[in-house]
């Protein structure tokens, strides 16, 4: 399986954060998978692919051009690079079977969102797991709750997601057979107030 991990680049965050992203490509390596990632050496992007690689782990990094030319570039991966940043999203989603989000931050949201919406919309069946150990991803679970109760979040948004505290509970999330959602036309009719 081809597995995608959408992960920090900062180099500001705590050390646990760094030793998740290695245990996470450690466990991708062990348990046969290839990793897609960012394509860049810095943070947990550079953590998790060294891990993986380190394990024996094939490793493809999909980076744009301009991350290239400031020397961060994952020249140990197969390298694939893009014009800018929203090819490459679209190269990684297609190069990929399964998302694995760990800890990160705006970068590592929009990705998420932009997976998980074409999740919920059906566009796709591939698994999403959220790695989230120390719970930095607690209050967006809390607004998307909200989100759904106030009538802005489609029914299906956390049947999209596996939400998990541990590698081994988001590996096993990512192995089982994704169910597919179908969305219905009351996921786009609106209700009377």
């Amino acid at each position: 399986m081809r597995i995608c991990v959408f992960c920090s680049s900062s180099g500001r965050i705590d050390r646990r954060y760094l030793d998740l992203a290695e245990e996470a490509g450690a466990e991708l390596a062990r348990r046969g998978h290839t990793l897609v990632s960012g394509g860049a050496t810095v943070s947990c992007m550079g953590a998790v692919a060294r891990a993986a690689r380190e394990g024996g782990a094939h490793t493809i990094g999909v980076i744009p051009r301009a991350l290239v030319e400031i020397e961060i570039a994952d020249d140990d991966a197969e390298l694939v690079v893009t014009d800018d940043m929203r090819s490459r999203k679209a190269e990684m989603d297609r190069r990929s079977d399964a998302f694995l989000v760990l800890p990160g931050g705006l970068g590592t949201l929009e990705e998420l969102f932009e997976i998980w919406t074409s999740r919920v919309l059906g566009m796709h069946d591939k698994p999403i797991a959220i790695l989230d150990p120390y719970g930095l991803y607690e209050p967006l679970g809390e607004l998307m709750k909200h989100l759904l109760e106030e009538g802005f979040a489609r029914p299906h948004i956390f049947d999209a997601v596996g939400w998990t505290g541990s590698v081994t509970e988001a590996f096993e999330h990512l192995e089982r057979s994704p169910v597919r959602l179908e969305p219905t036309a009351e996921d786009y009719i609106e209700s009377e107030p």
